[in-house]
């Protein structure tokens, strides 16, 4: 039986935790590093850091020193379940002094002869991140002061997780709203396009989107949408809207029809989903537009020689929202009519009304080429401020030789 950890030991393990070099390792190294330093501390034979899934209520093994496989072989406990599930659910730290199949429900622990069980949990605040436990395969009574050291070490690791998880989720959102957004806009018969996007200031990538795509009988498909919240749960739901508008948009020429078909598969599959979507369709002769609004701001029209105004078509309640039946409206588009697609980032701003950003918008948008008109928007509405929320914004135009 090891002794009590001393005030030198207790030093090693705070230098350990608070070495600024450990801030050039990746998640792996520093995690190896301080688990193996506590145990040689606590004089321990495992030590175990799981992370805490809320989606799916249990905790999985993520670095493990003295018990790899707990890695290894992704184990995941439940809530509430078991020895880890217990402190993830009780969070508080949990000593126990007998490890079998009555205590703990992975079999590796028994399996490794493990005798003593120590474990606390990893919180930021009042959010449980994960579980740390530590293993002796000789009978071992745990001490107030290694449950407090144990407890310093969770609240380190607990940030180390943290910050893992949000530089991932990030570049994860990142890359994958990059992969759906056009990267080269298509080329259509009689019409000319351009677009942009900004990422805004609020921590996490957003859930706004816009396609273009073409569809049977030379007809076109704009869609423009935003789903509510940040980060990658944000831009997998984007995603997943995206190719479902698709495929709704091949087996339909309504698109009341389509987002209906969408609010559908969304209030199913995804209760608590929100978003306001815009799609338009524009037939091969190119002179109209088919629009339906779910709870999104209405796109702009610019006719040559005329004053620019927003598309008069209701709006039906957001995806996601139960409502009356959405509503389909037919918009004339003049040769050399622009219209302006865009979010809410664009025209919102926290200190003043949204009326002055659609009203400023609205006298920036003419019948101009697409990439003029672009920005000339992004000029007048966002300039030298950084902006606060996502902007995405999509002008198209009908060429005027077109008949």
């Amino acid at each position: 039986m090891s002794e009590t950890p001393t005030a030198d030991d207790r030093l090693q393990v705070l230098e350990a935790i608070t070495d600024t070099a450990l801030g050039h390792l990746g998640q792996d190294k520093v995690m190896a590093t301080i688990l193996a330093r506590v145990r040689d501390v606590l004089g321990v034979d495992t030590a175990t850091v799981l992370r805490y899934d809320p989606s799916a209520q249990q905790v999985q093994a993520i670095a493990a020193s003295g018990i790899e496989e707990e890695v290894y072989q992704d184990v995941r406990v439940p809530v509430g379940a078991g020895f880890a599930g217990r402190v993830a659910a009780s969070r508080r730290p949990v000593i126990i002094d007998r490890v079998d199949e009555t205590t703990v429900v992975n079999a590796l622990l028994w399996e490794r002869g493990l005798r003593t069980l120590l474990g606390v949990p990893m919180l930021a605040g009042d959010d449980l991140i994960g579980v740390l436990h530590v293993g002796s395969v000789t009978a071992k009574e745990f001490s107030e002061t290694d449950v407090e050291l144990l407890r310093l070490v969770a609240a380190r690791l607990a940030l180390e997780v943290q910050i893992d998880v949000a530089a991932s989720d990030r570049a994860a959102a990142a890359a994958l709203q990059r992969s759906l957004m056009p990267g080269r806009l298509p080329d259509v018969a009689g019409m000319r396009f351009s677009a942009r996007y900004v990422p805004g200031t609020e921590p996490g990538v957003g859930g706004d989107w816009y396609d273009l795509f073409p569809l049977p009988g030379d007809r076109l498909g704009i869609v423009m949408g935003d789903v509510a919240g940040h980060g990658l749960n944000a831009a997998v739901i984007m995603g997943r809207l995206r190719s479902a508008l698709r495929a709704y948009a091949l087996e339909s020429d309504d698109p009341a029809e389509v987002l209906s078909k969408l609010d559908r598969k969304v209030q199913h599959f995804e209760p608590g989903t929100l978003a306001t979507v815009v799609y338009g369709l524009v037939p091969a002769s190119r002179d109209s537009m088919a629009i339906s609004l779910a709870g999104h701001l209405p796109p702009v029209l610019a006719p040559p020689g005329g004053p620019s105004v927003f598309v008069d078509a209701p709006v039906d309640p957001p995806i996601g929202v139960t409502g009356p039946g959405r509503r389909r409206t037919v918009v004339a588009l003049p040769p050399g009519g622009v219209l302006a697609f865009y979010t809410d980032g664009l025209v919102e701003r926290r200190d003043q009304l949204i009326d002055v950003g659609l009203r400023r918008l609205a006298d920036v948008v003419s019948a101009d080429q697409p990439g003029a008109v672009c920005a000339r928007v992004m000029a007048a509405l966002v300039g030298n401020t950084p902006a606060q929320d996502d902007i995405a914004l999509l002008v198209a135009r009908r060429e005027p030789n077109r008949g």
